[in-house]
């Protein structure tokens, strides 16, 4: 058989109520040469029989059924069967733009040096999005340039998964999905971020993400601030280990205790903590001094983590870091 362009990964549990509309809107695509493969985590509602009644209408449909063994390994099942070069991933309640294959296919074949692309999402259903998941739309909405995404990857996950396109060969090389008690996706940009991959994001919106309260992102514990924090802690640790230069933390308050936990956890030295409030300042944190943002040393004497959970705060924090001769990803880096 032909190979190919591009395999759509499906790991579905329990979706009856949306697999339907997912599935046909890969149907749909403009970019008739794919596959998809579904695999089905052990669902005990429908789901299981409407993904068999949809592939023998498909060729391109093809069914692989497993026991109940989470989300990591229904992924790594998943790319056994991937036949194509380029892997777009997509879950059972999102719906895909009839161009979606079709762009970002093209811009994967035509920028080989590009790891991960992702592109613009639309929550929906619209009226349900609002506080912290549109505000996390529009973030996410607003980084395009490889530059861009790499300097807030320790903020948050910069990719909506459903929404990405990777070349199979890297992913495998990476070593697929892993467990580690945090998200897999997040895991898996930050080990990418760390070995160099390129990063890009479509101007188009070519993915339909469904916000639910019975999401992955709320209903399990491995998305937990706690676990974020967790995950950036032991990224940020795996890049600084070795680093010939004093760590400070930026951030006295509630978001820098956790991370400053969970660095010294991860074995990373803290120096020093940064903060603006006079009640903080000259009290000792998990064993660091907390100073004045005018006892920062000069920049290359010393590398700044940020982490202020306020809103606004990192804009003004880059800024003042920017304009007092300090380098993004040089001499610091926004984690919050």
């Amino acid at each position: 058989m032909k190979t190919p362009a591009i395999s759509v990964l499906l790991p579905v549990y329990n979706v009856e109520g949306t697999i339907r509309s997912a599935v046909q809107s890969i149907l749909s695509q403009t970019l008739a040469d794919f596959e998809c493969i579904i695999v089905d985590d052990g669902s005990i509602d429908a789901t299981g029989n409407i993904v068999h009644d949809l592939a023998r209408t498909d060729d391109r449909l093809r069914v692989h059924r497993t026991e109940n063994r989470g989300i990591i390994a229904a992924l790594n099942t998943g790319i056994e069967h991937c036949s194509a070069p380029l892997i777009a991933r997509m879950d059972g309640d999102d719906l895909c733009h009839p161009r979606r294959l079709e762009l970002q296919t093209a811009y994967m074949e035509a920028n080989s040096e590009v790891s991960v692309c992702s592109s613009r999402i639309a929550m929906f259903p619209r009226p349900e999005v609002r506080g912290g998941m549109w505000r996390y739309q529009q973030w996410l909405n607003g980084m395009y340039s490889h530059e861009d995404i790499v300097k807030n990857i320790f903020v948050e996950s910069p990719f909506a998964h459903p929404s990405v396109v990777v070349r199979r060969h890297e992913l495998l090389a990476i070593g697929g999905y892993r467990e580690h008690g945090w998200a897999e996706d997040y895991d898996l940009w930050l080990r990418y971020y760390l070995r160099g991959g390129r990063f890009a994001k479509l101007s188009h919106t070519v993915l339909a993400w469904r916000h639910s309260e019975s999401r992955l992102t709320f209903a399990d514990a491995r998305y937990s601030v706690d676990n974020f924090l967790r995950a950036k802690a032991h990224y940020l640790s795996c890049q600084l280990q070795g680093l010939r230069r004093p760590i400070y933390l930026w951030g006295a308050g509630k978001t820098g205790s956790r991370l400053l936990k969970h660095l010294q956890l991860a074995g990373l030295e803290i120096a020093a903590v940064i903060d603006v409030d006079p009640r903080k300042i000259g009290r000792v944190k998990r064993g660091a001094p907390v100073l004045a943002q005018n006892g920062l040393p000069r920049p290359r004497e010393v590398f700044v983590i940020t982490a202020v959970g306020l809103a606004g705060a990192r804009t003004l924090i880059r800024r003042h870091l920017s304009e007092h001769g300090y380098r993004e990803l040089q001499d610091f880096i926004c984690a919050a």
